[in-house]
């Protein structure tokens, strides 16, 4: 399976400045794309049960809000970390958010995230699934004011 995101996508998306992501780089050409790759397919391995992965193109958009905040805190520690840099704790918190998001959609049995639902034997599992409009009528647009003008002629 392809990577979700390209390096330069990445390097649009993190939060961590170009220069970590190219220092990277330079010192281990592909170790950023290698872990894309290895989280892209932690997520697919996670979600697997009960969505349909590997995501298709168009990939969900939280499936790289995932990858990056998770990516980006592994950069920092491949990079090296500065103890007395208040920042590394929120992007900390942040990758740590993003491994708790992807748990919670595995097992979630609400599907709070709105993902690809895996179908197995042509009936749909329990998810989220797009679909057309729950309530259809053929009323007028009009209707509600026809109803209004009619109750009104017998309230008095």
């Amino acid at each position: 399976m392809a990577a979700y995101m390209t390096l330069m996508e990445f390097k649009d998306r993190t939060v961590a400045p170009v220069e970590y992501v190219d220092e990277v780089e330079a010192r281990q050409a592909g170790w950023t794309l290698k872990q894309i790759d290895f989280w892209g397919r932690w997520i697919d391995s996670r979600l697997a049960k009960r969505y349909a992965t590997p995501f298709i193109v168009p990939f969900p958009e939280v499936i790289f809000n995932w990858l990056t905040r998770i990516v980006t805190w592994e950069l920092y520690l491949k990079r090296g970390i500065d103890p007395t840099d208040a920042q590394n704790e929120q992007i900390k918190e942040r990758a740590d958010g993003a491994l708790a998001e992807v748990k919670e959609a595995a097992d979630s049995k609400d599907g709070l995230f709105e993902l690809p639902v895996r179908v197995l034997s042509g009936v749909d599992d329990e998810g989220v699934i797009k679909g057309g409009p729950l309530g259809y009528t053929e009323v007028s647009p009009y209707t509600w004011s026809w109803v209004q003008k009619y109750e009104a002629c017998f309230d008095g």
